[in-house]
């Protein structure tokens, strides 16, 4: 099963075009959807990953990828 990782492209706290490569370095088969995921109240605050059904969030763009390691498939 294929992991399922959603971006989003309004956040502040991380750059897509960075973002994106690492995580599809990390997860080759994910399934990467970049776009607004109504999550703004905390998007504002902190850079976060939705990944397989769960909001990840970290201070900086590393810190998220690092945090979402364990929800790999």
């Amino acid at each position: 099963m294929a992991n399922d990782i959603r971006v989003c492209d309004k956040c502040k706290h991380y750059q897509v075009k960075t973002l994106v490569p690492k995580l599809q370095k990390l997860a080759p088969d994910a399934e990467i959807r970049v776009g607004c995921k109504s999550y703004c109240g905390p998007c504002a605050r902190t850079a976060f990953i939705f990944i397989n059904g769960r909001y990840i969030k970290g201070a900086t763009e590393d810190e998220a990828i690092e945090k979402i390691k364990p929800y790999i498939k």
